[in-house]
């Protein structure tokens, strides 16, 4: 399902379900959005966020009021970041594409409606009881990057037919990282690859993830389904074209600015 989608989702339930206890029941819904990036690299995601609510008729200021937490690329921050938006009492939390950020928040709170984006079986995660009934106070949707992980392999295979040794860019602060790391290595040797995980959580570590395979000579870089990767996939383009390595990513598109 598309990002779209999501968004609307998000516009719906914020005025669907009951103003939050303790809230004044004449103030306008107020939607909280955690994101993995910061005001200056999210922009894309925001701008999409907004357009998604004024296509259902919400605008943020006039009939609806968002409140913003940014993780700033750390992981660690989503619980902070949760409860300060129980504090404010919030109507609806929206954690994007984020299965770190809706983890946290489903484990913060019991009542506050929740919409999700995740990367993985939502149920094998915990977020709901069933895709069929959910149940709890969390809905959302799944994206399949997981899923997704062979099929990229096999791409990034075509693109580079000789490539025997591949550098796996992994971040070990997102819950789904263990499980592609395997998806991963099972799907490997059927494309004749041996595969080496290199972690990267912040911005300098993937300037020495890329020193350091570059140092040792791989053929290629996969980089794993995590939001922080794509908020900075410019980055991380940069330093494959820089560096003359052929690298697969987990979005295509690039960042634009917020307006």
């Amino acid at each position: 399902m598309r990002r779209r989608n999501f968004i609307s989702l998000v516009g719906g339930l914020a005025v669907a379900w009951p103003i939050a206890a303790g809230a004044q029941q004449s103030a306008m819904p107020v939607v909280g959005f955690i994101d993995v990036g910061s005001p200056a690299d999210s922009g894309a995601h925001v701008a999409s966020f907004r357009q998604g609510l004024n296509d259902m008729g919400y605008f943020e200021g006039r009939n609806i009021l968002i409140e913003y937490r940014w993780a700033e690329g750390r992981h660690d921050r989503y619980p902070e970041l949760a409860a300060d938006l129980i504090r404010q009492k919030v109507n609806v939390i929206a954690t994007g594409a984020n299965s770190s950020a809706s983890l946290a928040v489903k484990a913060a709170t019991s009542t506050i409606p929740i919409v999700f984006g995740v990367g993985e079986d939502p149920v094998k995660l915990g977020l709901v009881a069933s895709l069929a009934r959910p149940g709890g106070n969390a809905t959302g949707i799944n994206f399949f990057a997981t899923e997704l992980t062979a099929k990229r392999l096999g791409l990034l295979r075509e693109m580079v037919p000789g490539a025997a040794r591949l550098a796996f860019l992994v971040n070990p602060a997102n819950v789904t990282a263990e499980s592609t790391v395997k998806d991963l290595e099972a799907a490997a040797p059927a494309f004749g690859v041996q595969i080496q995980i290199f972690d990267a959580g912040t911005i300098r570590e993937i300037d020495a993830a890329f020193a350091s395979l570059v140092r040792q000579r791989f053929d290629a870089l996969f980089v794993g389904p995590d939001l922080f990767f794509s908020t900075r996939r410019v980055q991380l383009a940069i330093g494959a074209a820089r560096h003359a390595v052929p690298t697969i990513l987990p979005s295509a598109s690039t960042p634009k600015p917020a307006g």
